[in-house]
């Protein structure tokens, strides 16, 4: 009986390994658990995560009341093969926008998960009775049914081996920038037009320079230090670090780490106001690294920003104003013209009176601001107007950030990355340039506290305003949409709501003509899947 019993642990233990992969996803996601995001998502998606098939471990307290090991074994290895089955095919229907990445620290996880359901396990091996069969059981069944939260517990033994290797690592990154003594360091933040500065900064500044951006969306402790450990050279001239944040404190955090000289705040909005609490805090947050940068440093600011004018800086830099629509600006752009190509924009410096017309094929006035104000800090970093012009004309379309592609025959703008209530205006805008039919696919926009339901009714308005057809992704989540559509009366056969991104390809295809463009606006992380 014992070694039935085994056999049957290690087919629940297989299920338990698949259901544990999408636990640490999401964990993951939420930055493993940094300030309960993790235990806040659980109880957000309380419904979700526990009502599935593998609820069913508790039929072995009614086993108590039937002396059969035999009909026990074979329901509980019945059980967690059904669970498996169900599990696999909802997991493959997912799509996953990013996914698990299995990190040293998630390795160090599994390990410690492993060490626990061990020393559970093994005493049930080890001192194995019959007569308790439907006791061990009902232990198994449990602690994988609570998975979700067990992960939580690993996570919280691992702190201080995390703690460590996150310190060592950090030694590593300090002594090299202090080592790297002629680098330039240039740090950008704002709520959002982050990673596309940096990476137009970045192919401006490769014309004259050896410029290395960081990659992706690493702007975490984390991901910076994982940077200068792994792509930090003797060859680099001017290190690019974007720096994101949660809360006050973080990015003053980051600026301790790389010291930077140079730093460019693109626009400050309301992405993840609710967990900063308040716009007033974002502000406050994102001034961390003006406020940071030494007397002999450069701040380029955005004009155009009531937030960056109102706010009273702290630090001595010297600071360049850029604007699309103020002539008072250090540098503005002015005749401005978008079509499906493209942008093109007359710069303007104002103190030396040169100008220049600067060609891409970026789409949108989001991204004439963050060309703005990457040639401002280009021009102080002494490249000259024709260094900038080829610079900006080999600006490569940013992923996911208004990149337009081909679908078939249809025309895709692709602003899948984080939508913000702003971000999102200008992406219908320059959907509503193009000479087709529209349509916008859309889950709408999260992590907007309080006014989330607000921003994103304004959005469905705004659409309303545009687009020939709409395809909202998320029933519930996309309710507010609904709501600002209505309200313009725009036509329900119009109207087509999915709960899986996935569909609306094949729906796109069918609604498209001769001439189509396709907006597709933000394309939320996993954790927010319906």
């Amino acid at each position: 009986m014992k070694i039935y019993f085994i056999l049957s642990v290690l087919v629940a233990l297989y299920y338990l390994y698949l259901k544990n992969k999408k636990i640490m996803h999401m964990l993951q996601q939420n930055y493993y658990n940094d300030d309960n995001r993790y235990l806040k998502w659980l109880e957000n998606n309380f419904k979700k995560s526990f009502i599935n098939f593998d609820i069913f471990f508790i039929v072995f307290v009614l086993l108590f009341f039937i002396n059969n090991n035999i009909l026990s074994i074979i329901l509980f290895v019945l059980l967690y093969v059904l669970s498996y089955i169900t599990y696999k095919n909802k997991i493959r229907n997912e799509q996953s926008k990013k996914p698990l990445v299995v990190t040293a620290r998630v390795k160090r996880l599994y390990v410690t998960e492993l060490i626990l359901y061990l020393i559970v396990i093994m005493p049930m091996i080890i001192n194995f009775k019959e007569s308790r069969l439907n006791i061990y059981y009902l232990i198994i069944g449990l602690m994988i049914f609570v998975q979700w939260y067990i992960i939580v517990i690993a996570n919280i033994i691992n702190k201080p081996v995390e703690k460590l290797v996150f310190n060592h690592f950090k030694k590593l990154a300090k002594n090299k920038l202090k080592d790297m003594k002629d680098l330039k360091k240039v740090a950008i933040t704002g709520s959002y037009g982050k990673t596309s500065s940096k990476n137009i900064l970045n192919d401006i500044l490769n014309v004259k320079y050896n410029s290395y951006a960081t990659e992706k969306s690493f702007n975490t402790m984390n991901g910076l230090m994982i940077s200068i450990n792994n792509k930090l050279d003797k060859f680099t001239d001017i290190f690019i670090s974007e720096m994101g944040a949660f809360k006050r404190g973080e990015i003053k955090e980051l600026c301790a780490l790389i010291k930077p000289e140079y730093g460019v705040l693109t626009i400050i909005g309301t992405a993840h106001l609710e967990s900063f609490g308040s716009r007033e805090n974002i502000q406050k947050a994102k001034f961390e690294l003006i406020d940071s940068l030494p007397s002999d440093g450069i701040a380029i600011l955005n004009m155009d920003d009531p937030y960056q004018t109102s706010y009273n800086i702290k630090s001595n830099c010297k600071k360049v104003w850029v604007s699309i629509s103020n002539k008072k600006a250090d540098v503005y752009a002015e005749e401005i013209k978008l079509s499906s190509k493209g942008t093109s924009f007359k710069v303007t410096f104002k103190d030396n009176k040169e100008s220049c017309t600067l060609e891409t094929k970026l789409l949108g006035n989001a991204n004439v601001y963050n060309i703005l104000q990457a040639v401002a800090l280009a021009y102080n970093l002494g490249l000259t107007l024709d260094q900038i012009k080829t610079g900006v004309k080999r600006i490569s379309p940013i992923e996911h950030r208004l990149e337009l592609k081909k679908y078939g025959d249809i025309n895709i703008i692709d602003d899948a990355y984080n939508s913000n209530p702003v971000g999102a205006k200008m992406a219908v805008d320059v959907l509503s340039m193009m000479d087709g039919k529209k349509i916008i696919v859309t889950p709408g926009m999260v992590e907007l506290g309080e006014k989330q339901h607000e921003y994103n009714m304004e959005f469905g308005r705004q659409i309303a305003k545009v687009c020939d057809e709409v395809i909202l992704i998320g029933e519930e989540q996309t309710k507010p949409i609904l709501e600002g559509l209505k309200k313009e009366k725009y036509p329900e056969k119009s109207i087509h709501i999915l709960n899986d991104v996935k569909e609306a390809f094949p729906l796109m295809k069918k609604l498209s003509e001769k001439n189509t463009y396709v907006l597709l606006e933000n394309d939320l992380p996993d954790i927010f899947n319906e």
